[in-house]
């Protein structure tokens, strides 16, 4: 009976934990399907208020790693015109961390640049889900990419010299 017991305890104590989990995914997700509808509806101070004070997005430009104060700035215009940018998920993945303070996730996004992947890293801060870090890239596929390569090699290798040269 003692067996049985503990085997019950254990079998809600997971059921408990998953429970939990799955919240905090519907949660993460309610923010970011929130963000992306912000940058739709230009609503800046809402999709600014997404993001950790430090937050950081990483663009689709090799040179796009933007502080949170300088993404703010970049962004000011695009919200300013009544349109940002549109991207809608169309699959997603996310992944809570034990301590439930941390997540990661990875997206699919239908976008103006046609398909890209979104990633990044989200924090609990006072109780809520903040946006700490996000990657934007274009997704290229595999039988296209020698193509790219020739069409961006003469930037890239001009901007790889410049980066070699700053070491």
């Amino acid at each position: 009976m003692k067996k049985l017991n503990y085997l019950f305890i254990a079998f809600l104590m997971v059921s408990i934990t998953m429970f939990a989990q799955e919240n905090e995914k519907e949660a993460i997700n309610n923010v970011l399907d929130g963000w992306h509808k912000d940058a739709a509806n230009a609503d800046f101070e809402s999709y600014f208020g997404r993001m950790t004070e430090d937050g950081v997005f990483l663009g689709t430009d090799a040179m796009e790693n933007w502080q949170n104060d300088e993404f703010r700035a970049f962004s000011k215009p695009y919200f300013d015109r009544g349109k940002a940018w549109s991207f809608t998920a169309v699959e997603r993945n996310i992944y809570v961390d034990e301590s439930g303070e941390f997540a990661w996730f990875d997206e699919l996004l239908d976008t103006q640049m046609k398909i890209c992947r979104g990633s990044g890293v989200l924090k609990k801060v006072n109780g809520q889900w903040k946006i700490a870090h996000y990657v934007l890239s274009i997704a290229v596929p595999n039988e296209f990419v020698d193509e790219l390569v020739q069409i961006k090699e003469e930037k890239d290798n001009a901007l790889l010299q410049e980066l070699k040269n700053k070491q």
